[in-house]
């Protein structure tokens, strides 16, 4: 749906909350930075995301922060980099009775350990974590993601 680097962060958070996956999910990005250095997420509880018990649905908190960090780091390291999504896990705290959160920041110290990593052509393989919070700070889930990072030949 979405070409690499086409996009604003303003215009790619208004086409990700008409994106279909995430609309009726109940999911809505609340804020990308125009740096590319950080996002907001906001997960609704409602009929389409609530599991057999009543809380938050497991793959939805995941689906919630799925794409951020590779985004974020995408973005920031720009063409000269290809970036993508090696792994990802997800550890659940506490029950989601709420809406939850999420946030995501990227630091210039972490895109400069990735450039120094991958300057000589290899790749880097570095992991990111975000918490899922409800609106009283609760942590509901603890996300990791794992990605692959490598300069494009001949750059």
């Amino acid at each position: 749906m979405f070409r690499r680097r086409s996009l604003a962060p303003r215009s790619l958070r208004r086409a990700m909350n008409w994106w279909p996956p995430y609309l009726f999910a109940g999911v809505r990005v609340l804020e990308i930075a125009d740096d590319w250095s950080s996002a907001r997420v906001r997960l609704r509880l409602g009929r389409f995301n609530r599991n057999y018990v009543g809380t938050q649905f497991g793959g939805s908190l995941f689906s919630m922060a799925d794409p951020f960090w590779m985004l974020l780091t995408m973005n920031s390291l720009g063409r000269d980099y290809i970036v993508w999504d090696k792994a990802g896990e997800i550890e659940f705290l506490s029950p989601g009775r709420g809406d939850v959160f999420a946030e995501f920041k990227l630091t210039e110290d972490r895109l400069e350990e990735i450039r120094r990593a991958t300057a000589d052509g290899s790749k880097a393989l570095p992991w990111f974590t975000c918490d899922i919070a409800g609106a009283d700070g609760t942590v509901v889930a603890r996300l990791r993601k794992q990605l692959y990072v490598r300069r494009k030949p001949g750059t």
